[in-house]
């Protein structure tokens, strides 16, 4: 990446957090992904905490679950569920955890997150639950407003996802959203203008493309 565009991707990054701070949540830039795995490690603060984390492309491509563990801390990990029943206490202990990790979507240069689900699991804890939210998310995923968020998710991220689990999705097929109903991932459209608890919600801005 050029000098240039490292330099717009800070100045940029600077004025979202600006308004991160004004809708009651923390922001912060770290120019690569390195960097933010640092940052969210200083994040999680002393002593072992217990981590949970949303599916994402991101937090996976970063490989910070394994600096997790080795900083001590406990890692629910999703993936060891298989039954409704295993889901379902283990939904139990992510949403008492201390740290829940995610990206998002989208983030407006207004400061909000912009995040489409299909069970909604991931969006739930967003909202409520674990004491400490951290939300990873390349500069690749900064967009003018909630219109072109939502835009962004159907047409750029959804997509390739649903390649990655092998739904039966137009957007699978064609590469372009089709408004479907049926094996859709796109559920629930949350939009996350602030914070009402002070601080809980945490948003690491990297100066890379990242995810989806």
């Amino acid at each position: 990446m050029n000098e240039h565009k490292k330099t717009f991707y800070r100045n940029q990054a600077e004025s979202i957090i600006k308004k991160l701070q004004l809708r009651k949540m923390e922001g912060y830039y770290c120019p690569d992904t390195e960097s933010a795995k640092a940052k969210i490690l200083e994040l999680m603060g002393e002593g072992s905490k217990t981590v949970s984390y949303g599916g994402s492309m991101t937090i996976d491509d970063m490989g910070v679950k394994d600096d997790i563990v080795a900083a001590g801390h406990k890692l629910i990990i999703r993936e060891n569920a298989s039954t409704d029943e295993e889901r379902k206490q283990m939904n139990a202990e992510i949403i008492n955890s201390d740290v829940f990790l995610m990206s998002t979507n989208a983030i407006t240069l207004d400061g909000e997150l912009i995040n489409i689900d299909g069970r909604g699991n991931r969006v739930s804890f967003l909202i409520y639950g674990p004491e400490q939210v951290i939300v990873v998310a390349g500069m690749n995923k900064v967009v003018n407003n909630r219109d072109e968020g939502i835009e962004r998710v159907h047409n750029f991220a959804s997509p390739p996802n649903t390649v990655r689990l092998n739904r039966d999705t137009p957007c699978a097929k064609t590469g372009r959203c089709g408004k479907c109903i049926k094996d859709s991932i796109c559920c629930q459209i949350v939009v996350t203008r602030a914070s009402m608890i002070e601080g809980r919600i945490k948003v690491i801005l990297v100066g890379e493309d990242l995810g989806y």
